[in-house]
C-alpha cells in the first residue's frame, strides 16, 4: 500500500515541502505525493510591488509548479473541506467546480494566510490589496487609468484621481508606495496636463515610526527618504473606513482618494476555522517538528502554522523561514514513514531588508544595519538568487537592467474580448430572438 501524502497550498511553505519530497521521498514507489493548488504557479511575493510598478513584467515573478515538480503531482484546485476525522480533503476544479475527494495518510496544511479588514466599513468593497499577482497587476493599471483621466479632468476630480493612499507602515505598505511613487513620478512627462504638483501619495501607519520589523533608527531614515521624494507620512494613523471614494483616518481627517491600497492586516485562511485542532491566533498550534497534536500524521507549515522557537515563542510568518521549514517538514515525514526520529525545526532571522525607492534600501543582516544603494544593491542579489529556476533568474535580471536604460512601460493590461463584428452580433441577436420565442 502507498503511503498518501495531501499538500494543501503552493507557497513558500507547501512548495518547498514539496521540492524537498521530490529530491527524497517521491523517488519510493511505496510513496504518492500530491500538492494541491488554486492557482498552477509559484508567486514570489517579494517582488511583487515591482510587477505594481512596471519594473519586471508580471510572467517573470511566477514558476510554473509543474515545470518545479516532476515526480509529485499537481491538482489545480480550490480546497472546500477538510475532514481530519476521515482523513479526507474535499477539493473543487474545473469550470463547474465539481468536488474531488482526496485520502491522505499525511496531510500537510500550509495554506498562508489572507486579508484581513477587520470589518472596517467599505475596505473590503473598495480597497485594493497586494497578495496575488492579480493584485499587482489591477493596481498597475488603476495607476495607469487614473493618469488618462486625470489628463483631461479639472478641479477637484483630478485631484482625487491623482490621490494615491497605502495602508500599513510595514515591509508590504512600504515597499508598495515606493514603488507606487518612482513609478507615477516617471510616468506623469508623458502626460502633457499634468505635473507632480497634483500628486499626492500618503502612507497611514498606526505606529510611531515605519517598519517596525526593523531597528528604529532604519525605520527613521525609511522616512526621512521618503518624505524628501514627496510622500506624506501619516503616524500613529489608522484606516477607519473607505466610503465614497473618501479614507476616514482616526485623526479625523479626511482624504478624497481613487485609489486606497490596504496592507495593514492579514489572517489565517478562513478554512482553518472549522478545524478541530489547537490554534493561536488563528493559527494551527503545532509541535516543533511540526506535527499537530492530538492528530497523528497532519503538519502544517508557513503563515498559517504556529511553530515554537526553543523558547516557546511562535517563529514569525516570513519566507525565509517559510522554505526552511518546508525542508524541515518533508525530512520529519520521511522519518515518520520509515520509523526514524524526527527533528525540531530551528532557524534564526538571517536578516530583513526593505527597498524605498530610487535605488536605495534598508536592511539589517546578522545584526549589522545598512542603508541607501547597499542595502539595494542587497536586496536585489539575495532575493534574485532566492527565485526558482534559472530561466526567470535571467528573465528578472534583464528586466533590471533594461530598467536603467528605458522608461517605464504604460500600457495596461486588460482581460476583455475584442468587440464583435457586425454579423457578430447580427447572430447573436438572432439567436437572442429565437430564445425568447421559444
Amino acid at each position: 500500500m502507498k503511503h498518501r501524502i495531501v499538500i494543501l497550498g503552493g507557497g513558500f511553505g507547501g512548495l518547498y515541502t514539496a521540492i524537498e519530497m521530490e529530491r527524497t521521498l517521491a523517488h519510493d514507489a511505496d510513496v504518492e505525493v500530491t500538492l494541491v493548488n488554486h492557482d498552477n504557479f509559484f508567486l514570489f511575493t517579494p517582488m511583487l510591488h515591482e510587477v505594481a510598478a512596471s519594473d519586471l513584467d508580471m510572467a517573470h515573478i511566477v514558476n510554473p509548479i509543474r515545470k518545479l515538480l516532476k515526480r509529485v503531482q499537481f491538482f489545480q484546485g480550490d480546497v472546500r473541506r477538510i475532514s481530519l476525522a476521515e482523513k479526507k480533503v474535499g477539493v473543487s476544479h474545473g469550470n463547474n467546480r465539481h468536488l474531488h475527494v482526496l485520502e491522505y495518510d499525511h496531510l500537510i496544511i500550509g495554506m498562508g494566510n489572507m486579508t484581513n479588514y477587520y470589518g472596517l466599513p467599505g475596505l473590503e468593497e473598495h480597497a485594493l490589496t497586494m497578495k496575488s499577482l492579480g493584485d499587482a497587476i489591477f493596481l498597475r493599471n488603476r495607476l495607469i487609468e487614473s493618469m488618462e483621466e486625470a489628463d483631461f479632468e479639472c478641479g477637484e476630480a483630478r485631484g482625487s484621481l491623482m490621490t494615491i493612499v497605502v495602508a500599513g507602515g510595514g515591509f508590504a505598505g512600504v515597499e508598495t508606495i515606493a514603488a507606487i511613487n518612482d513609478f507615477l513620478r516617471d510616468a506623469i512627462p508623458f502626460y502633457k496636463n499634468l505635473n507632480e504638483s497634483v500628486l499626492r501619495i500618503v502612507l497611514v501607519h498606526s505606529g510611531p515610526v515605519i517598519l517596525p520589523e526593523l531597528s528604529e533608527k532604519l525605520g527613521l531614515y525609511a522616512q526621512q527618504k521618503l518624505g524628501a521624494r514627496g510622500i506624506e507620512i501619516r503616524l500613529n494613523t489608522r484606516v477607519l473606513g473607505y466610503r465614497d471614494r473618501v479614507v476616514e483616518l482616526s485623526d479625523g481627517s479626511r482624504i478624497p482618494a481613487r485609489t486606497l491600497v490596504w496592507t495593514a492586516g492579514t489572517a489565517p485562511n478562513s478554512i482553518l476555522d472549522s478545524l478541530p485542532c489547537a490554534k493561536e491566533r488563528g493559527r494551527i498550534r503545532v509541535e516543533p517538528s511540526m506535527e499537530v497534536p492530538g492528530w497523528p500524521g497532519v503538519w502544517a507549515v508557513g503563515d498559517c502554522a504556529s511553530i515554537p522557537d526553543p523558547a516557546g515563542k511562535p517563529y514569525p510568518p516570513t519566507a525565509q523561514h517559510a522554505l526552511r521549514q518546508g525542508k524541515r517538514l518533508a525530512q520529519n515525514i520521511s522519518a515518520a514513514i520509515r520509523g526514524r526520529e524526527k527533528r525540531p525545526f530551528v532557524f534564526s532571522t538571517l536578516g530583513q531588508l526593505a527597498a524605498i525607492g530610487k535605488r536605495t534600501g534598508v536592511a539589517q543582516v546578522f545584526g549589522i544595519n545598512f542603508s541607501g544603494f547597499v542595502a539595494w544593491w542587497l536586496w536585489r542579489t539575495i532575493y534574485l538568487s532566492k527565485l526558482p529556476r534559472l530561466e526567470k533568474k535571467c528573465r528578472v535580471a534583464l528586466d533590471w537592467t533594461l530598467d536603467l536604460l528605458f522608461s517605464k512601460d504604460l500600457v495596461q493590461f486588460t482581460t476583455a474580448r475584442a468587440p464583435l463584428s457586425r454579423e457578430d452580433k447580427s447572430d447573436d441577436r438572432s439567436a437572442m430572438e429565437v430564445s425568447v420565442s421559444s
